[in-house]
């Protein structure tokens, strides 16, 4: 008798088939099960909270004017067909004042589109000293076709700052919020389907 007619060889095959099947029906409920999991991980542990003030404590509110730190603003959008310009490229602070940039978004496109700021730090380390009080960023932006806006940051950057840190580059990227836009649009006076 061959091994492919044996019937203890079959039941084995159809034994390590299952398994095989149970495993990876757990890997994919796993990998479905990651981003609420990833998400909550990021909420418990107060990494990547973009959508959320930084916190600004009254722990130091003390004006370091013994150094000024550069501050430069850059901009990018990934597939949104908006202009988006800081209205001062950078600007000198001393560490613990409040300060206010202002940016300024259009709309290029001939249909509202709505965008999602997202805020990152050169060098890294000094995303632990800047602390955003107010910010678009926090909010989804919604420009209808034409439409210009000028929305600010509002800023501090702690004393504890390292001193060996003079200048920050504080980048906004602007992304479409995909389906966000047709949802909110109004009627266009067309009869459902």
């Amino acid at each position: 008798m061959s091994a492919a007619q044996d019937p203890a060889v079959k039941r084995e095959n159809t034994r390590l088939m299952k398994r095989l099947l149970v495993v990876a029906g757990l890997m994919f409920g796993f990998g479905f099960a990651l981003a609420p999991f990833y998400e909550k991980i990021c909420e418990a542990t107060g990494l990547r909270s973009i959508l959320q003030p930084d916190h600004v404590g009254a722990v130091n509110t003390q004006v370091d004017s013994s150094r000024a730190v550069t501050v430069q603003f850059d901009v990018n959008t990934r597939g949104l067909a908006w202009t988006f310009r800081p209205l001062v490229a950078q600007m000198q602070m001393h560490p613990g004042e409040l300060q206010q940039a202002v940016f300024e978004i259009r709309n290029n496109d001939t249909r509202p589109l709505v965008g999602q700021a997202i805020p990152s730090y050169s060098p890294a380390l000094a995303a632990e000293y800047f602390r955003k009080v107010e910010c678009f960023c926090f909010t989804q932006q919604t420009l209808k076709p034409g439409e210009s806006r000028q929305v600010p940051v509002v800023f501090t950057v702690d004393p504890g700052l390292p001193r060996s840190i003079g200048t920050i580059t504080l980048s906004f990227t602007f992304f479409e919020v995909n389906g966000a836009a047709a949802a909110r649009a109004p009627e266009t006076g067309r009869g459902a389907l």
